[in-house]
């Protein structure tokens, strides 16, 4: 009948259909592709993650970029843009003058590309902040960007975690930041650096006057290691920030961290997370914290302390008037970690954050936190995670929100709290008039137990 119509032969008319149907499922299956394609000449951040973009099909996207003159940011992760992709990319923002942050975390980019990309940043004047998170650039990729770095002023921040430059890569590293006056972020975690390593690179720090944070943690150092970091913060004064969890300097390493900060005056967070460090380390964190004048967040969960460690801690927080946030999550202390904050928690009036997840303190560990809770005045941010809190827990910690006036954010999640536990929590927020965040998810409670807090919730956001 098509064919009587039309005067076209069916064969000719099958063609047609059928090239109909291969472009429709070309374009369908490339859909976001195109639309995120067709913003990049338009929008100020673009992201193209996951988008399948190679070496072979990079073009696309670099012409619609050398084209754009107002985007800021450009994220590319997750896809395979490898060497031969990188050189396209490049040469695309060759002229661009807008590109501030860039980011091509497990994007395939390996050596070369490394090497094309450090060959751009050279005279680029414009890109401040470069993710390259979960790339096998290796040591020959690392020496490419710190010759790089040598020249480059323009840089603040990177980030060359999970790239595998160990502790070579990182001695070139080290050696570019001798010479380098912009970068002020350096985060290479998990690159399985050991003592070796951390020496070079807290010998070349010692010259370097703008690197205020530096990121070390999940890699492989230990005692030593911590040796040298705090011999390095004994003279460096631009030091803020130093993450070094998840590493094994254990209670000697913490012993040399504590002598640092009694003379340090610059640093203000401290992570040290599942470091092996037990209560003697911590005693000698916390006769430092009694007179350091300048921490203010301090992170030390997961290193399983006893009811020594946290006796000292406690101690030292009834006479510090610096610190505001304090991690202890993870030490499965039980309810004596309650017990002994109740009472430090009496006397200390800065801390703001204190994080208490994974520490199995039960009902009665919350009826102590509720105590607290009582009297406190500045507390406003409390994480009871994964805590063994029931019902009972709940109660406490519900007559306690009718009291407190400063509380804003109590995450309970994972818990085994049941509906009565979830009703004595609702109940309490129809006279409080604080607390913008209760989490609840997680527990034994019905499922839009959630929604209606949040709804009751909703009074105190307006306030």
């Amino acid at each position: 009948m098509v064919e009587a119509k039309t005067g076209v032969e069916s064969s000719i008319i099958a063609i047609a259909m059928c090239a109909i149907l291969a472009i429709y499922l070309v374009f369908g299956w490339c859909n976001d592709f195109l639309c995120n394609f067709i913003a990049l000449s338009y929008a100020t951040y673009t992201s193209l993650q996951g988008q399948g973009i190679t070496g072979e099909n990079i073009i696309t996207v670099a012409n619609a970029i050398r084209d754009n003159k107002t985007f800021k940011t450009l994220d590319l992760v997750c896809n395979s843009i490898g060497g031969e992709g990188m050189k396209i990319l490049i040469n695309a923002l060759e002229n661009n003058t807008t590109l501030t942050t860039l980011k091509l975390s497990n994007a395939g980019v390996d050596a070369e590309a490394a090497q094309h990309l450090a060959n751009f940043l050279r005279n680029n004047m414009t890109i401040t902040k470069l993710q390259l998170f979960n790339n096998e650039i290796g040591v020959k990729g690392a020496k490419h960007l710190a010759d790089a770095l040598r020249t480059n002023m323009t840089l603040t921040s990177i980030d060359l975690g999970l790239t595998k430059i160990g502790d070579e890569g990182t001695q070139h590293l080290a050696d570019a930041l001798r010479h380098n006056i912009g970068l002020t972020e350096l985060y290479i975690q998990g690159n399985e650096i050991g003592d070796d390593g951390i020496q070079y690179l807290a010998d070349a720090l010692r010259y370097n006057m703008t690197l205020t944070t530096l990121g070390i943690f999940c890699n492989q150092f230990g005692e030593k290691g911590a040796r040298y970091l705090a011999d390095l913060l004994c003279y460096n004064e631009t030091f803020k920030k130093i993450e070094l969890r998840d590493n094994k300097i254990g209670s000697e390493g913490a012993r040399h961290l504590a002598n640092a900060l009694r003379k340090n005056t610059t640093l203000t967070t401290l992570q040290l997370d599942t470091n092996e460090i037990e209560d003697d380390g911590i005693q000698y964190l916390a006769d430092a914290l009694k007179n350091n004048m300048t921490l203010t967040t301090l992170s030390i969960g997961g290193n399983k302390l006893g009811d020594k460690g946290i006796e000292y801690i406690f101690n030292a927080l009834k006479n510090n008037t610096i610190l505001t946030s304090l991690s202890l999550s993870g030490n499965e202390t039980k309810s004596s970690i309650a017990q002994n904050l109740a009472d430090a928690l009496s006397k200390n009036k800065t801390l703001t954050t204190l994080e208490l997840g994974c520490n199995n303190i039960g009902d009665t560990g919350a009826q102590y936190m509720a105590d607290a809770l009582k009297k406190n005045a500045t507390l406003t941010k409390l994480d009871l995670t994964y805590n063994g809190i029931h019902d009972e827990g709940a109660r406490y910690l519900a007559n306690a929100l009718q009291k407190n006036t400063v509380l804003r954010n109590l995450d309970l999640q994972s818990n085994s709290i049941e509906s009565e536990g979830a009703q004595y929590l609702v109940d309490a927020l129809k006279n409080n008039r604080t607390l913008t965040e209760l989490n609840v998810r997680g527990n034994l409670v019905e499922d839009d137990t959630q929604e209606r807090i949040n709804e009751t919730l909703k009074k105190n956001t307006k306030l």
